[in-house]
């Protein structure tokens, strides 16, 4: 009963008129128990909120199968790459205090990447179109952003991403040879966030997770997002698995995550499906969050802005990207019912966030499952499609 009547103090609007079906939200739980009688997950939570109301927040199945503990809706999760527009937003926080600029180059903050070299056949390669040579011009913060920096995709195999530390993983990475010029095509890089991460910890005398923590984490009362959650949270963690020839098994990344170092900007985020609501409630609110200002209007201009022309970007059709969010830009997309100028992004595990500007709506999906479908995912697909369908 506490803890009820503490979740109903957070969030008083729950079940509030948001302009939206109560009968047609319903079929959001039993659409997502569907999948789980049918084995392809062990569990979800879904949130939709509307007009800054929380309009459903439900769960069904399990937090773990084997003790058949049950999905809850504060259940925490690991989001993988939702953690990349958050990263963003930190940097954009400098950004709006004029430390950084969207058009330095990296090397100005990171020493590692003067000296560049491009060769499109990959570290080590040789051959008659292979020679590598001096990139046209210089790798800036925007490039890394929008995923266009044709910087290496990783460290080299002696560096780890997860035991090494973000400053160790990005100097070396940064030595790698680049795979294409800069600006030039989309190639989905996460070496290039966690270079936004180290920049974060350069320009602010920081670690880029007490950064995050005291400048993004704390103002939106993400209470319960960190990249090492405290002892005393992991019982709430939600278990990963893997789909195998039809059936769900335990995975775990090499190594363990409770043996990682690095707190990985690309994607190293634990969160719950409320706390995210609280960042899109801040983007939505063009960077204001219960009457404080948070990012500049500009900032969340120009994230959500699509960055990259008329290159093909992501995974699903008619996208272009902004800054750490994929953007809408062409009614193709809208077979998912997505307006044109939504945004977001999903993980790994099969989490997935979107805000869509037009409709005033924020769609969260959490399951954590490390194989299937992507961004594409049937599951991602009938949330996005029933969280429109039911607005009135």
């Amino acid at each position: 009963m506490r803890y009820l009547i503490a979740f109903l103090c957070v969030f008083p609007l729950l079940g509030a008129d948001a302009g939206m079906d109560p009968d047609r939200l319903a079929r959001i739980p039993a659409r997502m128990q569907e999948f789980v009688d049918q084995g392809t997950a062990a569990g979800f939570v879904t949130l939709v909120a509307r007009h800054g109301k929380v309009a459903s927040l439900d769960a069904v199945g399990y937090r773990d199968l084997a003790s058949k503990q049950p999905m809850r809706t504060d259940s925490i999760q690991q989001i993988m790459s939702c953690t990349k527009p958050i990263t963003v937003a930190g940097l954009m926080l400098l950004v709006d205090e004029g430390r950084v600029s969207l058009t330095d180059p990296v090397e100005k903050y990171i020493p590692e990447f003067k000296n560049a070299s491009v060769n499109p056949c990959g570290p080590g390669a040789a051959g008659f179109h292979c020679a590598s040579r001096p990139p046209k011009r210089l790798v800036r913060l925007v490039d890394l952003a929008t995923h266009t920096s044709g910087i290496a995709a990783g460290p080299p195999d002696a560096v780890s991403f997860y035991t090494s530390s973000l400053a160790e993983v990005v100097a070396a990475g940064a030595r790698e040879p680049m795979m294409s010029d800069q600006g030039e095509r989309w190639s989905y890089n996460n070496l290039g966030i966690a270079a936004l991460g180290r920049v974060i910890e350069v320009v602010s005398g920081q670690s880029y997770e007490a950064f995050m923590q005291q400048r993004l984490f704390d103002p939106l009362g993400m209470k319960d997002t960190s990249f090492f959650p405290p002892k005393g949270k992991m019982d709430r963690v939600a278990a990963v698995y893997s789909l195998n020839d039809g059936k769900l098994a335990p995975f775990e990344r090499t190594p363990p995550r409770s043996e990682w170092k690095n707190p990985l900007p690309q994607g190293g985020l634990y969160s719950t499906a409320t706390d995210l609501l609280q960042f899109y409630r801040m983007m939505l609110d063009h960077g204001t969050y219960e009457g404080r200002r948070i990012l500049s209007r500009a900032a969340v201009d120009t994230m959500t802005t699509v960055q990259t022309g008329d290159m093909p970007v992501g995974w699903g059709p008619g996208l272009g990207f902004g800054l750490g969010v994929a953007v809408v830009k062409d009614p193709v997309a809208a077979l998912r019912y997505t307006s044109i100028g939504s945004y977001g992004h999903g993980g790994a595990y099969r989490t997935f966030t979107w805000a869509d500007p037009d409709k005033d709506l924020i769609a969260i999906l959490f399951y954590q499952r490390s194989n299937g479908g992507g961004d594409m995912a049937d599951e991602i697909n009938a949330f996005l499609q029933l969280a429109a369908a039911a607005i009135e």
